[in-house]
């Protein structure tokens, strides 16, 4: 066996030149530097001239194995019988990207001590001249026994080309280190499959993440190189195209993988250009770049970003698909060879053989094109089954062309989707395997429209068809005995629901309109009515998935916009939900929905909020649309609750009405009587000279930590103290803010740490309070400033600010929309501060990288701010907010 060298780009690399130059003396280490040197560069140039990285990564693996020749010629003995130079991994495939490590491995036959100085001045002199080298040096035996213990060492000399050295000795490793030796082909299937299950999860088994890992992640690079090396180790196949010839792989999934392949080899490529080291990362900081160079340019499709994202994400949606197919014909070949059972019939058209659901006809589709949906509720039947055998796959792949117009018409497929959606038991898989073999988007185009498409925000981490299947299975979830313990309230509303496959479908339909022009809940309601009028369902169920699409952000939009503790927006929303039925649903959709826009949206305190506003409703509706709950009944229902678990004497009495009628009505509908308590207690507790009085609950029933103060007002309060929240590096997601009619002012906040989680840690709410308790001693002194930076993913969505105003009848309403940034709410503080506006609430929204903050404000004596202050303020503020 010769050494397998990747030819040599007489363009990129002189050899000739290069070798005369050597031969003169010339100092080797600067020779071999600059000629590394430009012939990335120019690399990077044919890369920016459109040339295909297909090209440019074979070149530069010929490039490296031409240097590597000539930097060992200056350390070893030409022709020495006692050692060799292997490339192994990505470069022993012959590809190199442009910051890919070269893996070497060097081979002696027996001790290396003798070798062990020119081996070292190898290696250091390949450091020296630029090159990023990952190397081993290991006798045959050592091959053997790591090999033996760790697949990766067998996957990389499964891999390896002799690039020097004596062929007999890398035939000898080679045998050794074969199927027959060690890892045969069944033990290297299974622990490759092994290998690669957990490097799914590691990204939650979807590849619709915002910044997608392209080598790691579902459908990646890596997805591929599975298949090439299962299929080398079983096969004996060197490459993916002998699959081919093998008739384990069409040609049409050859050209899908091959085209897959190139397309990602092209991003990886401009990767490592761009970020100037091995990144296999597509960040954000990098997809717009890519974008422009791969010549995408905003237009009404979208940003170019978004394009490019979307070309990406069915890119890996395609080859995932096909790794699972390919992946499932391994398992049949090679770990259930020897089973052979007689299969067992399901129905007319389909039956089980060794665990998996397969057509009894190869034309069953072609002959009963139903059977294309049939498949589904058939595997949902048999939750027994492993799943679809690969025949069946490739089967299902090839005839998605049968469900055009008149499928989607035909009685009988309608009647079979929906019961699908109807038969409740394993719904998820089957919607996830529809989505997967095609299917889903064919019966539903206007699904396919939504396959790959992604928000360029960081509210929105998934692409709107993964984030459409998360939501329906947070809605199965809930109807699973084993996670009732997760949200026991959806649990419970869950079991009382009439009809849960409304439910679904509306989750299915809820974002369908994404990316069209226009109100995508509006479209989208249409388009829901349409389906379910197009299935036979009734004039009041197509009524009510619709509705539930139209509305699918009125329950959250009134929770985290507005005020929910005054009984007219809680009647307002009962109003526009109009019964129980409504409501359950919404409330089901609504947490669903929430919870599938990303692992981090979701926390306690959003939680909390929506049970407010849920049992406020209930409360409501019970109590009958035309017999609205009046303030004055909610204030002196929650006075008397309060003073009757205060249980005081007299003359305490006395101190406590006094100091209520000071808090005035507005305090009473904003707290339960228990806080009331609570609060009350510690005021009357204080002396006056001892304020302000700071008391911490560490979980609140809203959710999250509660930070609650009494003392002497002054309008710097609210800048001081987010400005301590936010130094401590937490997220303030509410706060309440009164003052009385003596003086004194009464703020509530709820912060959340860094993970979305309220904040359990003793140590540091005291060192929170301690820092407040000094600075609010002697308010008139400026907010510490703020050290936090920015998070590198928020740096690329800085979006203009807005500032509006409305009038209320007694305050004015500023809405303040801008990024979201370390100190925001000190620095709006600090406008309020300048101008003397007295704060009374605050709603603080935060969607992602975007804020949506509403405070009410009056001047210092109570009144709206006039069209001057106004201005005045919104310059103040967009001031503080650009610093």
């Amino acid at each position: 066996m010769t050494p397998s060298l990747v030819p040599v780009d007489a363009d990129l690399f002189n050899t000739e030149a290069f070798d005369t130059a050597l031969q003169q003396d010339t100092p080797p280490l600067p020779l071999f530097r600059d000629t590394l040197s430009a012939a990335q560069e120019e690399l990077a140039r044919r890369f920016y001239a459109g040339r295909a990285a297909t090209e440019l990564v074979a070149s530069r693996a010929g490039l490296i194995d031409a240097l590597l020749l000539r930097a060992w010629g200056l350390y070893f003995e030409p022709g020495d019988p006692g050692i060799a130079l292997l490339a192994v991994g990505g470069y022993g495939r012959g590809e190199l990207h442009p910051a890919s490590d070269v893996d070497l491995m060097l081979l002696p036959a027996e001790d290396p001590a003798p070798y062990h100085s020119a081996i070292e001045g190898f290696l250091t002199f390949l450091w020296d001249i630029g090159l990023e080298v990952g190397q081993s040096v290991r006798t045959l035996n050592e091959c053997q026994q790591e090999a033996r213990r760790d697949i990766t060492v067998a996957t990389n000399l499964q891999e390896a080309r002799l690039l020097i050295g004596p062929p007999a000795l890398f035939e000898q490793q080679r045998q050794l280190c074969g199927p027959e030796q060690i890892w045969p082909s069944r033990e290297f299937f299974e622990a490759k499959l092994q290998e690669q299950q957990k490097r799914h999860e590691k990204f939650h088994d979807t590849a619709y993440n915002l910044e997608p890992n392209i080598k790691e992640g579902p459908g990646g690079l890596r997805d591929i190189q599975i298949i090439g090396w299962v299929a080398k180790r079983h096969y004996n196949a060197e490459t993916l195209y002998q699959l081919v010839e093998h008739g384990f792989l069409t040609r049409n999934e050859y050209r899908t993988l091959h085209e897959g392949q190139a397309f990602l080899w092209q991003v990886r490529f401009g990767l490592h250009l761009i970020a100037g080291r091995r990144e296999d990362r597509l960040l954000f900081d990098h997809q717009r770049e890519l974008a422009r160079h791969f010549g995408y340019r905003d237009n009404f499709k979208g940003l170019a970003v978004e394009q490019f994202m979307k070309q990406y994400y069915r890119t890996v949606m395609e080859l995932g698909r096909l790794n699972e197919m390919l992946l499932q014909l391994f398992k049949e070949e090679i770990l259930l060879a020897d089973e052979q059972p007689e299969p067992i019939s399901l129905n007319r058209r389909f039956q089980a053989r060794k665990g998996y659901l397969e057509v009894k006809d190869e034309n069953v589709f072609v002959h009963y094109p139903f059977a294309l949906l049939e498949v589904f509720l058939v595997l949902m039947q048999h939750p027994e089954l492993n799943g679809v055998r690969a025949n069946t796959i490739r089967l299902i792949r090839d005839h998605t062309w049968l469900i055009d117009g008149s499928f989607r018409a035909d009685l009988r497929n309608r009647s079979l989707f929906m019961e699908i959606v109807r038969y409740g038991h394993g719904f998820t898989h089957a919607l996830r395997r529809m989505h997967r073999y095609g299917v889903l988007a064919a019966y539903l185009p206007l699904f396919g429209r939504i396959v790959g498409q992604m928000q360029h925000d960081l509210f929105h981490v998934y692409t709107v068809d993964e984030h459409t299947l998360m939501v329906v299975r947070n809605l199965r979830r809930f109807t699973v005995p084993g996670y009732f313990h997760e949200f026991p309230l959806c649990s419970e509303i869950m079991q009382r629901i009439p009809k849960q496959e409304l439910l679904l479908l509306a989750a299915l339909f809820h974002d369908i309109a994404k990316g069209r022009a226009g109100d995508h809940s509006t479209l989208g309601a249409s388009d829901a009515r349409e389906f379910c009028r197009n299935h036979s369902l009734s004039r009041y169920d197509t009524n009510l998935v619709a509705w539930l699409v139209k509305n699918h952000l009125l329950m959250s939009s009134t929770a985290q916009r507005k005020d929910i503790s005054d009984p007219e927006i809680v009647h307002e929303f009962a109003e526009q939900v109009g019964d129980m039925v409504h409501l359950n649903y919404l409330y089901l959709l609504t947490v669903a929905d929430i919870r599938g826009t990303s692992e981090h949206v979701w926390n306690s305190w959003k939680d909390a909020l929506l049970q407010e506003l849920y049992h406020a409703t209930v409360r409501a509706l019970r109590r009958g649309l035309k017999n609205p709950l009046v303030q004055s009944e909610l204030v002196a229902e929650r006075r008397a609750a309060a003073a009757e678990l205060l249980e005081s004497d007299d003359e305490h009495n006395v101190l406590i009405n006094q100091l209520w009628d000071n808090l005035g009505d507005e305090y009473f509908l904003r707290y339960f009587p228990d806080e009331i308590v609570w609060h009350t207690q510690a005021i009357l507790n204080t002396d006056l000279e001892d304020l302000p009085v700071i008391l911490f609950r560490e979980q609140s029933r809203r959710g999250g930590t509660e930070i609650f103060i009494y003392t002497r007002d002054h309008p710097n309060l609210f800048s001081l103290i987010t400005s301590v929240l936010s130094q401590a590096g937490m997220t303030v997601v509410d706060a309440r803010i009164l003052a009385s009619s003596d003086g004194y002012t009464l703020d509530t906040f709820q912060y959340l740490d860094s993970s979305g989680e309220p904040v359990r840690d003793t140590l540091r709410n005291s060192q929170i309070r301690n820092k407040l308790y000094h600075l609010l001693r002697n308010p008139g002194q400026e907010a510490p400033e703020i050290t936090r930076r920015l998070p590198r993913q928020a740096k690329h969505f800085k979006i203009s600010t807005e500032i509006y105003f409305e009038d209320d009848i007694e305050r004015t309403i500023m809405h303040i929309k801008t990024y979201d940034r370390p100190g925001l709410l000190s620095s709006i503080g600090a406008a309020f501060y300048q101008h003397r506006i007295q704060l009374h609430n605050a709603k603080i929204a935060t969607f992602g990288e975007r804020v949506e903050d509403i405070f009410e404000i009056t001047t210092q004596d109570d009144q709206p701010l006039d069209a001057g202050l106004k201005e005045t303020l919104r310059a103040s503020a967009l001031e503080q907010l650009e610093e």
